[in-house]
């Protein structure tokens, strides 16, 4: 089906490095309650393919067509089509078969159908798949053309030229891990990259980087433009990046932690089409960031898409155990609440890392069950039971079974079901608390005392007799057995 048109809608990686490039028509006009059904289209001027040195192994299955009704009262326009034409593409790259489902052609020529379009709506769809050509140089071009038709409105046609970009940039192929950030504190990052093609980029580099979590980008050089947050930036450098070399930033970029963050993460990458992104509109103003020859070991790692790094702050997120004595009568099943008390000052938002808690109940008991409800349904396993004998019942608080009782910041704890077996004097389970952020293991671990009464009475003679009597039925049914054999 074609896809709905979403005006902001987030580009991919390759149309990103041509953003300020794309010249997308203005949104829709408004009604001026003319009843005449009119198309618009709304497909980019100029569209990076792939890049020089990818050759005959490049595929980009990202260009859209996407066709809008300019807001009148005419009601929608029925049937729209779409046909492409390649042809101009020859000798830069060949197209395959693309769409939603929806498109068909070979060759050259690509037709989709778009069906009914509603009036002020608008509708996408990926004509084909491009695929590159050896040979090419950086610059090389082709035109796309296409027309849009409906049975309801006058035809409207549009191109669209596609151009080989320049060499690829390369990256550390590795996730740097950086721990023992102090929130507030200034830290250095180095971007780095390496033109490994037979390439120079003529026009050229640029690097964006994004910082996630609660981190912020500190350093404004006057060549990079930031969002207002300070998490994303955007720098120039006019610099022909030469064929098999690497390089640096010639001074770091730093960033910080903000307050009770426990950690976050950094990514960057590196272009040889640098064109600013639109939304990045304010300029640094510190001195200009400029680049440096890098050799050796840290040259020959640069072989990644993406540079990433992993924060970790100082902060924690200190739990402590929730616990309770299992007491009771000999036989009762009886219900304890365990679980844990979350003291900060980090908050755990992630389901993967909040941890949970680990319980051995005392000698003499049994676990029979440990309740829980998510969206209405009850189950009775809240926590993973053991895998061997004596072994722990982990319970993992950022899955669903601790969805009702979780509590962020304060306490979750939950019902175990606990029947006492026998009397064990002294006997004691224990609650082990856990998350990879906990820093002060002394108070991970609490005790959870088993005070076992004798089973009343009526409790400790009940099963003797029932034994009793269960022996005498077998002996009478063998005697009335045999009476009726004869024997």
């Amino acid at each position: 089906m074609p896809r709905r048109i979403r005006f902001t809608r987030r580009p991919a990686p390759l149309v990103a490095v041509l953003a300020a490039v794309l010249g997308l028509l203005s949104t829709p006009a408004a009604a001026d309650g003319s009843d005449k059904v009119a198309l618009r289209l709304e497909a980019p001027a100029a569209f990076l393919m792939y890049h020089a040195d990818e050759g005959a192994e490049a595929a980009n299955s990202d260009f859209v067509v996407p066709v809008a009704v300019v807001r009148s009262d005419g009601g929608p326009a029925h049937n729209v089509r779409v046909v492409v034409d390649t042809a101009g593409l020859r000798g830069v790259a060949t197209a395959g078969k693309g769409g939603y489902g929806n498109c068909t052609g070979k060759n050259r020529v690509f037709t989709c159908e778009y069906g009914d379009v509603q009036n002020g709506d608008g509708e996408a769809n990926a004509p084909f798949t491009l695929h590159g050509v050896d040979g090419v140089e950086p610059g090389d071009s082709g035109t796309v053309t296409y027309t849009v038709t409906a049975d309801n409105a006058a035809p409207v046609t549009g191109t669209t030229r596609m151009t080989v970009g320049g060499p690829t940039l390369h990256t550390p192929g590795k996730t740097k891990t950086v721990r023992g950030v102090a929130p507030g504190a200034s830290v250095p990052l180095t971007p780095q990259f390496a033109n490994r093609t037979r390439f120079t980029a003529e026009r050229g580099v640029a690097l964006k980087v994004n910082a996630g979590d609660g981190l912020r980008l500190k350093s404004r050089p006057e060549n990079c433009w930031f969002d207002s947050d300070a998490t994303v930036a955007w720098c120039r450098f006019n610099f022909r990046a030469a064929p098999h070399t690497a390089y640096a930033t010639s001074s770091p970029i730093t960033y910080t932690a903000g307050p009770g963050e426990l950690g976050g993460s950094l990514s960057y990458t590196w272009s040889s089409e640098p064109e600013r992104p639109d939304d990045l509109t304010v300029r640094g103003t510190d001195a200009l960031l400029t680049l440096r020859e890098l050799t050796g070991a840290a040259a020959r790692e640069l072989t990644g898409a993406t540079g990433s790094v992993s924060v970790e702050t100082t902060v924690q997120a200190d739990y402590e155990p929730v616990t309770a004595t299992v007491r009771g009568r000999v036989g009762d099943t009886v219900r304890v609440r365990l679980g844990l008390r979350d003291l900060g000052p980090g908050r755990l938002e992630s389901g993967e890392s909040m941890g949970g808690f680990e319980v051995v109940p005392p000698e003499g008991t049994t676990v029979t069950s440990i309740p829980y409800v998510f969206e209405g349904d009850g189950s009775e396993w809240a926590c993973a039971r053991p895998k061997r004998r004596g072994g722990p019942y982990v319970c993992d608080i950022g899955s669903d079974d601790f969805y009702e009782v979780r509590h962020e910041g304060g306490t979750t704890a939950i019902a175990f079901h606990i029947r006492i077996d026998r009397q064990v004097p002294g006997a004691q389970g224990t609650i082990r608390t856990y998350n990879p952020y906990d820093r002060t293991p002394g108070n991970d671990t609490a005790a959870i005392p088993l005070d076992a009464s004798p089973a009343p009475l009526y409790r400790r003679h009940l099963v003797p007799l029932l034994v009793g009597v269960a022996m005498l039925a077998i002996a009478l049914a063998v005697v009335m057995y045999r009476r009726r054999r004869g024997v």
